[in-house]
Formats: C-alpha cells, sequence, structure tokens
C-alpha cells in the first residue's frame, strides 16, 4: 500500500488485519512517519503483549495433540529463549543423560530439563526419522528434507507459528523473563546469548518471575469451559 496516499483508519485497518508480515509492516510505517515522509500519519506503537507464552509452553507441556519435534522446537523457545537457528542446530551432541536426568546444553553450562520436557526430548531423540528411505536423521535433533541437513529456518518457523509461538515476540519475552532470575554472566552461559545481551535484558526486567521454565512445567494447562 502507498503510505503517502492512505489515511490513518486505513493504515491502522491494514496493520491490524491485512498485513503479511505485521512487525515488519510496522516498522516500515514508523520509519516512513519519522523521516517525514507521510506526514498526516501517525506511527504505530511498538507493542509487546506481555508474557503471554507461558500459556503457550503450558499447552505445549501438555497437550499430546502437536508433534512431538514441534512441541520441543517451540518449549526450547518458550522457556529457554532459543533463538529459532541455535534450535534447528541441535543435535545428540548437545544432549547427555545423567541417572534419571536429561540435560541440555544450551550455552557453556548443563540445563537439566524439568519434567515433562525430559521426557519429550527423549521421544523426540527416539523417534527422529530422516525424509526419504535413504535418508537417516544423523546426529540432527530436527532433521530436515534435505538429506544430512538439518530443518530450515523457515521450515521450522512455520511449524512453530502452527502451534501457537511467534518466534520473535515469544523469544523477546522468554528473555525479559529470563533475566529477571540468575545474574547476566550465568544468564548468558546458561542459554547461550552474549553477556552484553543478557545484560540489556536483566536492565530492562523489573520483575521476579522465578524458576520459570520449572514453574511452568508443574502447572497444568487451562482448557476452556464447552460451550
Amino acid at each position: 500500500m502507498l503510505l503517502r496516499g492512505c489515511t490513518q483508519g486505513e493504515l491502522d485497518d491494514f496493520l491490524a488485519h491485512r498485513a503479511t508480515y505485521p512487525s515488519h509492516s510496522e516498522r516500515f510505517a514508523r520509519w516512513v512517519v519519522a523521516h517525514r515522509h507521510a506526514h498526516n500519519l501517525t506511527a504505530p506503537a511498538t507493542r509487546w503483549a506481555g508474557p503471554s507464552g507461558r500459556e503457550v509452553a503450558r499447552r505445549l507441556l501438555h497437550d499430546e495433540a502437536p508433534a512431538t519435534a514441534d512441541r520441543v522446537a517451540g518449549l526450547l523457545l518458550l522457556l529457554y529463549a532459543q533463538h529459532v537457528n541455535a534450535i534447528r542446530h541441535l543435535t545428540l551432541d548437545h544432549m547427555q543423560r545423567d541417572g534419571d536426568k536429561v540435560i541440555i546444553r544450551l550455552g557453556d553450562r548443563p540445563i537439566v530439563l524439568p519434567a515433562p520436557l525430559d521426557r519429550l526430548m527423549e521421544e523426540l531423540i527416539a523417534t527422529r526419522r530422516g525424509h526419504t528411505l535413504l535418508d537417516t536423521p544423523g546426529a540432527w535433533l530436527f532433521p530436515g528434507r534435505l538429506p544430512g541437513q538439518p530443518l530450515s529456518t523457515d521450515q521450522l518457523v512455520v511449524r512453530l507459528r502452527t502451534v501457537g509461538v511467534q518466534p520473535r515476540q515469544d523469544r523477546a519475552t522468554a528473555l525479559f523473563t529470563l533475566a529477571s532470575q540468575p545474574p547476566a554472566a550465568i544468564l548468558a552461559r546458561m542459554v547461550g546469548i552474549h553477556r552484553q545481551v543478557a545484560v540489556q535484558w536483566q536492565q530492562a526486567s523489573g520483575g521476579d518471575w522465578a524458576a520459570y521454565a520449572a514453574d511452568v512445567a508443574t502447572r497444568p494447562v487451562r482448557t476452556s469451559p464447552a460451550n
């Protein structure tokens, strides 16, 4: 759409209902207004919907309907703020079994996965499949359509959105949440992000949602009453 010739109402309606990529469209609209290419429009505010990822995480933990791979990928993003590209490159080498504990290494500090995510991870490892008769999943936790390759970023994003995960927004929410817990240096080493990034998120986060991942894992999923 041409912003120079549209009204504020038309812009708001487009962003709310018809934009294929809302976040990109909003950023472009803000740029246009900031650079005075559309004097009659007001830039949309940057929106943050709060910690909505918790409800999606509970559903993925307890709802058996979605594929195990999609549940695990979504939970790694929602609970541990993993980037889609980092998730798709996970291999068996990132996993470890220690007695009855399932351990994942996302940074340089191991993380014990809480129940029932530990069970889902073991199920994923046991059921991974290649996509052709001659292809095996190799070491990839999320094998892709091409032999010997992991799932592509675009493919994983589509699958995450199908189960209700919005990768960019929900990862920001997860980072905001996690930053309120351990010191920034420990957070950076646990989830594999740069220490300065962890510091910035810690400064932005003023809440105290302790033991986020374990707390979400132990809460039952909410179901809507039947109509």
